[in-house]
């Protein structure tokens, strides 16, 4: 297949570097210092599953030099899906489609809104992946998943395609779930929870987990977002929230989330896309949610000055 990964970051740079070394043509869009090191020295990933060093890969900032491609795989920050569309407008041919692979609920319905119904699947992915340098991606924890799927759920001929070009790749295990939107959702749930807990307290997964107080702000988490998801529509499975809290159980004792990770930086982060989606999606399908919107408000300062929104006094 021919593909482009929009955003090569720790999700991208992974999944699109396992895809190009399965021998798929792969096309990285990234910018500056990442960029210039993909360029000039190919991409390096390390990994749990196996590392891989990439001597050339092909990388541009410029969409329009790629031509059309068989798909692409989004994988910027939740924020940057509506500007990452118009960008790509340039690749999307006729049978272009285009897949998601974001922490957030909305990214479907975005590039939607952009490229057409048509053009786009929605999808998820699982993996514990950071860009430690330029051209040099870390795996350290999770065992790396994609799903994907028709938004109607039904079976298609592109979504196997791409599903047999990820069979066909080591370290990543791909699956078409029977209904992509309780699928997305699932990850939600646990992404969510955890960038929340996280970025409020600011300690990694292995303490919140533990703490008993802290524990019950991520069971009440987890309550909420199921309690959203079920009164939109989404047929989450009974037990979605055991399942989900079995997910964080399982991580790696100093795992953090990316939004987590942003927000102790002090750069903007996915907040309005996760606890906040959950407060407007929730507020829409008047659905109370008062932790989610807690973490979102005590967290809001800092966003809107890490978006320079906000001046300091």
């Amino acid at each position: 297949m021919r593909l482009a990964i929009m955003g090569s970051g720790g999700v991208g740079g992974y999944f699109g570097a396992r895809l190009a070394e399965a021998g798929h043509d792969v096309t990285f869009i990234a910018r500056g210092e990442h960029l210039a090191a993909l360029q000039r020295d190919g991409l390096r990933v390390k990994s749990l599953e196996g590392d891989v060093h990439l001597a050339e890969v092909r990388a541009t900032d410029d969409p329009a030099e790629v031509g059309a491609v068989d798909a692409v795989l989004v994988a910027v920050k939740a924020w940057q899906v509506g500007d990452a569309a118009r960008a790509i407008r340039p690749i999307i041919g006729p049978d272009t489609f285009v897949v998601p692979l974001e922490n957030g609920v909305e990214a479907a319905d975005q590039l939607a809104a952009v490229l057409g119904q048509a053009h786009v699947l929605d999808g998820l992915c699982g993996i514990l992946a950071w860009r430690e340098g330029p051209g040099h991606i870390r795996h350290a924890g999770v065992a790396p998943f994609v799903r994907f799927g028709e938004r109607d759920n039904r079976r298609s001929k592109r979504a196997e395609r791409l599903k047999a070009a990820f069979d066909a790749a080591r370290g990543v295990t791909a699956e078409i779930p029977d209904d992509i939107q309780a699928a997305v959702w699932s990850k939600f749930l646990f992404i969510c929870a955890m960038s929340g807990i996280g970025s409020v307290t600011r300690a990694p997964i292995g303490v919140t987990r533990t703490l008993p107080e802290t524990r019950a702000l991520i069971e009440q988490l987890l309550a909420e977002i199921a309690a959203v998801a079920r009164a939109r529509g989404v047929a989450l499975p009974e037990d979605a929230v055991a399942r989900a809290l079995g997910f964080i159980d399982a991580l790696p004792e100093a795992s953090t989330a990316s939004m987590q990770r942003d927000i102790m930086a002090g750069l903007p982060s996915e907040l309005e896309s996760q606890n906040g989606a959950v407060v407007r999606l929730g507020r829409e399908a008047g659905v109370a949610t008062p932790v989610n919107a807690m973490i979102h408000a005590a967290l809001l300062p800092q966003e809107r000055r890490a978006r320079t929104e906000l001046t300091p006094a």
